[in-house]
């Protein structure tokens, strides 16, 4: 059986050229690239997979603005450096062996949700998500298993439970409820985590929530009801996309263990 490595390619790179408090520059963002590199390596010479997807977010606008036009309006831009220097980080990843995927209208989290649980259902073997970010981490449900590269630790069921109080095929719908600044979806009023994961622990789903506002009489039921609409566009904005045309075979993500 193979093994799956799908590596959140810009959380990486940017988590590595934030950590340097030097002003952006072509050097500052050559630096983090040189260890943005090794990082890849370390992830494989961990892991030890049969197949790599390193997948980037290609920029611009995506459905989800189309969407919603607030969608990621709060988030600064990527620094000019860092973003002149990805072509060139690309073409070493790519005589290192490896193949960036990165695709116009989509993020990088519906690449990786959309092979993962492709090869998942094709019984291809296991399927580890190198990523920090908690919106992949609803693929654990599918099967995946979540490695955080910065921390060195596994993410399973149970940490995703301690961590969000509800399990990984419940986050898309705690998401919606408590909403996402990092990415300006707006929630719903007056729910934060734990108000978001007690409700679904009580009714289950964002359906069984709306079939009981009704009855809920404090701030919390009348925001609900108000914001029904909000909160199901936020449902959809959190979704992952899970088929994307990707236009890699397995063959193209297949890694030479010599190189």
């Amino acid at each position: 059986m193979g093994r799956l490595l799908a590596i959140d390619g810009l959380n990486i790179v940017r988590r590595v050229y934030e950590a340097s408090p030097e002003p952006d520059s072509d050097l500052k963002a050559e630096i983090a690239l040189r260890h943005a590199l090794n990082s890849f390596r370390t992830l494989i010479n961990g892991h030890e997979p049969s197949h790599v997807l390193p997948a980037f977010d290609y920029g611009g606008s995506t459905w989800r603005h189309a969407l919603y036009g607030g969608y990621r309006e709060s988030r600064a831009p990527m620094p000019a450096p860092l973003r002149a220097a990805l072509p060139g980080f690309y073409a070493k990843l790519a005589t290192f062996g490896l193949r960036p995927v990165s695709l116009p209208d989509v993020e990088a989290d519906d690449v990786i949700g959309t092979v993962v649980v492709r090869w998942l259902a094709q019984n291809r073997g296991e399927a580890v998500v190198a990523t920090t970010d908690k919106d992949l981490h609803c693929l654990i449900a599918h099967g995946a298993r979540v490695w955080d590269h910065f921390k060195s630790e596994w993410h399973d069921h149970a940490w995703v439970e301690n961590k969000w109080g509800v399990p990984p095929d419940q986050l898309p719908d705690l998401l919606a409820l408590m909403g996402d600044a990092t990415d300006s979806i707006p929630g719903v009023s007056k729910v934060g985590l734990k108000t978001a994961a007690k409700l679904l622990r009580t009714y289950g789903t964002l359906d069984g929530i709306m079939a009981g506002a009704g009855i809920l009489k404090d701030s919390v039921g009348e925001a609900l009801r108000k914001e029904r609409e909000m909160l199901y566009l936020s449902r959809r904005l959190v979704q992952l996309k899970m088929d994307v045309t990707v236009g890699v075979s397995w063959n193209m993500l297949a890694w030479n263990r010599e190189q």
